[in-house]
């Protein structure tokens, strides 16, 4: 059997069989935000029922059908965190390409002003600010439960302190 064929189409993904044997999640592009303010990252605390667990990770989410990934940035920091701020590209990196072409672009966030828009529906966040040196740290240690985003922001922070 060759070809494409899609066996599941949900609301972010969708699973294909490629050619007989590769199966691959297609997934929407994502953003992530890190930012840095009097030595502290920017974390938010959430359930993740996919694991199980509860989770430190930056604001990250979804870029929504006609946005940009800059517009989703500022969004998703305002819905988690309740904050607007100047925003900065830094890079985009793929989550796991063995099986997925999940896109997420991280920026950086300076100038942040308290700004709040409402929650995702069922969305329980809490919002820390944990010193820079902690998160890397507990996150080398493997002490750090966390997302790809979050690691990929947090080693870009270690490496360029």
């Amino acid at each position: 059997m060759a070809g494409r064929r899609v066996i599941y189409r949900g609301k972010i993904l969708s699973l294909v069989l490629e050619d007989g044997r590769w199966e691959i999640v297609e997934h929407k592009d994502a953003v992530a935000v890190l930012a840095v303010r009097e030595g502290r990252v920017l974390m938010v605390e959430q359930d993740r029922p996919a694991i199980r667990r509860t989770t430190l990770e930056l604001p990250a989410g979804l870029i929504e059908p006609g946005e940009s990934p800059l517009e989703a940035a500022r969004r998703e920091l305002m819905e988690e965190a309740g904050y607007d701020a100047e925003l900065k590209e830094l890079f985009s990196f793929y989550t796991s390409p063995g099986f997925t072409d999940e896109r997420i672009t991280l920026f950086e966030a300076t100038r942040l002003k308290p700004r709040r828009r409402p929650p995702d529906a069922g969305e329980m966040l809490k919002v820390r600010w944990v010193p820079v040196e902690e998160a890397v740290q507990a996150f080398l240690a493997g002490a750090l439960v966390t997302s790809s985003p979050t690691a990929t922001g947090l080693l870009w922070l270690y490496r360029t302190r």
